[in-house]
């Protein structure tokens, strides 16, 4: 496999393997601070209004709204960039490369969905269905990362693949079936700001300030407009170009041409300040620098870490936290569907439609993988957590006991997916060793 390709993939698990560490500390962290004595000024907090006014115009909300709505967007806006570079140029550009994650996810969503709908009895909670398609990226990469070194790239990237497609039928699902009373005028308008920007990426123009602003705007009317805003951000990284602006040749040769030019144009008289023609083409080298990297790997890059240390563990401290007082209600059919659909679902959908996939050729297994490695990650893929907190937020608002019961089955059944999964891919690298 190209090494050019796997060294940006090794540290893109390498830093979702981290961010599932500190996702598990801040939901410990979470559930200690919603237990003190003082929980309830960590809920205070958290329902603390913040905003802005000015004359008629209004735009006040809880912390934890700013949180779901406007930070997870910047969570979405990631997952758009990722989905759209592994399509267009990653693991999803081709059928042959793509088709045994699309099986898989295909399949790790159909079954969870027909488990919950069949075991769930009460009318009130079935809208919480779309809690079990979901996996967790940076948990599961977590849970690779305890076995070290022996786990094979190729099973890595498999996973990956097969994560972003699964957020793909995520978003997809919540925009379909978790919106309510929708003003399309303002979607309107969002998508006339959506199409201009659309026109600069077909033409190969990126500016960071347009983008900016124009987000703000199309997030703004998504957010009025009865869609979830943070569909705003999957639609607003489809605008970002994936080409370069100048490719890996052109940059070699001008950059040459800068170096030359600094080194010939130095400074004589030995004072510790570069000259002014120096100054020039090192603002020259920013340029063409910026020029030779693909807008959507740069953006990519930049958010990365942003959203795998502070948005998704600030996502977790103020969303799964659950009280544990004497008095509290938990409907147990929900919190046992939950688990189920999650555990069972995934297990049985992943595994089967990957195992059926290669059976009938119409997707081959990676080098390296054996199919016990692929039910392992069927497993793993069992670990919700963040997507499946996020559409059980929107599921069940203003529903506590629903919400704190999704929250108990999401956290136990990423907990035994997760310890399942380890289990059974250490077996199945041990006997690989073994032969």
């Amino acid at each position: 496999m190209n090494q050019s390709f796997l060294t940006p993939i090794q540290r893109f698990i390498k830093a979702e393997s981290f961010s599932g560490f500190l996702l598990f500390a801040t939901t410990l962290l979470a559930m200690l601070l919603s237990n003190l004595p003082s929980g309830s000024t960590f809920d205070a907090i958290l329902n603390y209004n913040l905003g802005i006014k000015a004359g008629s115009f209004e735009l006040i909300k809880p912390m934890i709204l700013w949180i779901n709505d406007g930070l997870m967007t910047i969570f979405f806006f990631l997952i758009g960039l990722e989905i759209k570079r592994e399509i267009v140029v990653g693991e999803l550009n081709s059928i042959k490369k793509a088709s045994l994650p699309i099986f898989a996810a295909i399949g790790g969503i159909i079954a969870p969905l027909i488990i919950f709908l069949v075991l769930n009895k009460n009318p009130e909670t079935e809208n919480g269905w779309g809690m079990t398609i979901a996996t967790d990226i940076a948990f599961t990469l977590a849970v690779l990362k305890l076995l070290g070194n022996k786990v094979p790239i190729g099973l890595k990237i498999f996973l990956t693949a097969f994560a972003i497609i699964d957020d793909i039928g995520a978003v997809l699902v919540i925009a379909l079936f978790y919106t309510s009373n929708v003003d399309w005028y303002l979607i309107l308008y969002a998508g006339i700001i959506l199409t201009f920007l659309y026109t600069l990426s077909f033409f190969k123009i990126h500016n960071k300030f347009i983008l900016f602003f124009s987000g703000i705007i199309v997030w703004f009317l998504f957010l009025k407009s009865g869609i979830h805003p943070t569909i705003a951000g999957i639609l607003l990284a489809l605008s970002i170009p994936v080409h370069q602006r100048i490719n890996e040749f052109q940059y070699n040769n001008k950059l040459k041409n800068i170096l030359n030019r600094i080194v010939s144009s130095q400074n004589t008289s030995k004072l510790p300040v570069l000259t002014h023609t120096q100054i020039e083409e090192l603002d020259n080298l920013e340029e063409l620098t910026n020029k030779v990297q693909s807008p959507i790997q740069q953006l990519e890059h930049r958010l990365h870490y942003w959203v795998a240390f502070l948005i998704m563990p600030v996502f977790a401290l103020a969303n799964a936290g659950i009280n544990f007082s004497s008095d509290m209600n938990t409907d147990n059919n929900l919190v046992i569907t939950i688990v189920i659909a999650l555990f069972a679902g995934k297990t049985i959908g992943v595994s089967l439609f990957s195992f059926l996939s290669i059976k009938f050729n119409m997707a081959a297994l990676p080098e390296n993988i054996r199919m016990m490695d692929i039910i392992g990650i069927a497993v793993l893929a069992g670990v919700g957590f963040t997507m499946s907190l996020f559409i059980g937020g929107l599921a069940f608002a203003g529903q506590a006991i629903y919400l704190n019961s999704a929250k108990i089955g999401i956290i136990l059944a990423s907990v035994l997916s997760g310890i399942t999964g380890f289990i059974i891919i250490k077996q199945s690298l041990k006997k690989k060793r073994a032969k």
